[in-house]
């Protein structure tokens, strides 16, 4: 098993989370909502995996290329 880090590609707000730790999310799944200028922008996860650890809240501001949540990679 590897490790997967997912980062903010945007600055924004973290609008909505859509995992928790121990979720199993599939590669091309949407895993972060970030809303940016009025519009939300989906974080899609490019990985399959379990979530390990989450590193925002929801309404938390994210810089580009902050780190937004950990993976446990099937391969």
């Amino acid at each position: 098993m590897g490790r997967a880090i997912l980062l903010s590609e945007i600055s924004g707000s973290i609008w909505k989370i859509n995992c928790k730790v121990g979720d199993v999310v599939e590669s091309g799944q949407d895993v972060i909502v970030i809303e940016s200028m009025k519009m939300e922008i989906p974080v899609v996860s490019n990985v399959s995996g379990t979530v390990v650890s989450i590193f925002v809240v929801e309404g938390e501001m994210v810089d580009e290329d902050q780190k937004l949540l950990e993976l446990n990679t099937k391969d």
